[in-house]
């Protein structure tokens, strides 16, 4: 089952009751109406269905309890500062009955091994890149298709930069010379939402799997708590740069992002992608990543699964 994306950018009331989210307006819990108004204007969600929750407003109160039980299934809450912006990420401390071996998998893994597992992620990443390309551009792709293939053993020639270059001074064919930057020009606010979310998706998945998102493969930076998760969605982020290409040419994009851009953004999850030679929605392919990524660190198997375009 495709777990659902949900997005709360008004005040509300989000508490839990009988293992479901229950959602209540402010302004009609404060009135003094009939309580069957206040019965029908309540909403309720089945914790289980839920797989990321996004809380984009300084008004909203969220119980415990329900903090509790979302945790519990493994939900990726991402709350946003005051600009509205993703800000935080909260995921359960376990998610898998494994956790401690998984865990100790993980950590103890070879250099040589995370080298490899490195080559494929950019592989992986430069590969998607260039379809990406080719979808939404006249330009040549052939460039990435080459770096893709010299990728050598943790990336040493750092082609995952080269191909970065190339590909972001390409990717919008009505703004030639793009320069790709977290506190650039628009759309690069829209970009960042959209890997918000998707950061979102991959952790959550790495905890599902029994792994620890702070270790990664090949990022290490002390302040970050998601390394590995920054790792894994390297291959996934030209299908949120596809999205956000399609969203430009149906939508305006300002310098403060609209609900309804954010809205197109929690399509991410269930955005179509081919993974194992399958068609899958993204969330259940970082799913078989994630598991895949798992079983390299056990050792039975010596490639992680990802993701092409359909």
């Amino acid at each position: 089952m495709i777990k659902k994306t949900l997005y709360f950018g008004n005040p509300a009331y989000l508490s839990l009751k009988n293992k479901q989210l229950v959602v209540k307006l402010p302004e009609v819990e404060k009135n003094d109406l009939p309580d069957v108004i206040k019965k029908e204007s309540v909403r309720t969600i089945p914790i289980e269905d839920i797989g990321v929750m996004v809380l984009d407003n300084q008004q909203l109160t969220i119980t415990q309890g329900l903090m509790a039980a979302l945790l519990d299934n493994t939900t990726a809450v991402i709350t946003c500062d005051a600009k509205r912006m993703p800000t935080g990420l909260l995921l359960p401390l376990e998610g898998h009955t494994l956790y401690n071996e998984r865990f100790r998998n993980q950590i103890e893994a070879s250099l040589p091994l995370r080298k490899q597992l490195w080559q494929q992620t950019v592989k992986a990443k430069i590969e998607n890149q260039a379809f990406c390309l080719q979808k939404n551009t006249p330009k040549s792709h052939a460039p990435l298709h080459v770096m893709a293939r010299d990728v050598k053993s943790g990336d040493p020639d750092n082609y995952e930069a080269q191909a970065a270059v190339y590909y972001w001074k390409n990717i919008f064919k009505d703004r030639p010379g793009f320069i790709r930057a977290q506190e650039g020009e628009a759309p690069n606010n829209l970009l960042n939402y959209g890997y918000a979310i998707l950061r979102g998706v991959v952790a959550r998945s790495l905890v599902a799997s029994g792994l620890l998102p702070i270790y990664g493969i090949h990022h290490h930076n002390r302040y970050n708590a998601f390394c590995l998760a920054d790792d894994i969605m390297e291959p996934y982020r030209p299908f949120v740069d596809d999205l956000v290409i399609n969203v430009r040419e149906r939508m305006e994009i300002g310098e403060t992002l609209t609900t309804e851009l954010k809205r197109e953004m929690l399509s991410i999850p269930v955005l179509d992608v081919r993974i194992s030679g399958k068609r899958s929605p993204l969330m259940v392919a970082v799913g078989q990543t994630t598991a895949s990524l798992a079983k390299c660190f056990n050792g039975e198997i010596r490639k992680i699964a990802y993701p092409e375009f359909v």
